[in-house]
């Protein structure tokens, strides 16, 4: 994404192994599915996996980092997109927060 200046939801590398077209595909499962991964972030524990992937995807870096280069029309759904992915990084992080 480094070089890129015109962004669109569908080139964003979201945290799943499939294609996302939207943001509802943005699913917890599917997220852990890719974090826990054997082939990402290997030898590093679980919950220093999870750390660094919200420190990647937090709401304000993003926005700061990246948004400015999505494409207007595609802007809400790329942040319904990150908001999606913290969530379910914050509920991976805190499994207790999934019962109480």
């Amino acid at each position: 994404m480094a070089g890129a200046t015109h962004l669109r939801f569908r080139s964003i590398p979201w945290p799943v192994m499939a294609k996302v077209e939207d943001p509802e595909q943005l699913i917890p499962v599917q997220i852990a599915h890719f974090i826990f991964s054997p082939q990402h972030s290997v030898g590093k524990a679980r919950k220093d996996r999870l750390k660094e992937a919200l420190l990647r995807w937090h709401p304000d870096r993003f926005e700061t980092k990246w948004l400015k280069k999505v494409v207007e029309e595609d802007r809400e759904a790329v942040k319904d997109g990150v908001g999606r992915v913290v969530r379910a990084l914050n509920e991976l992080l805190n499994p207790t927060d999934l019962f109480g």
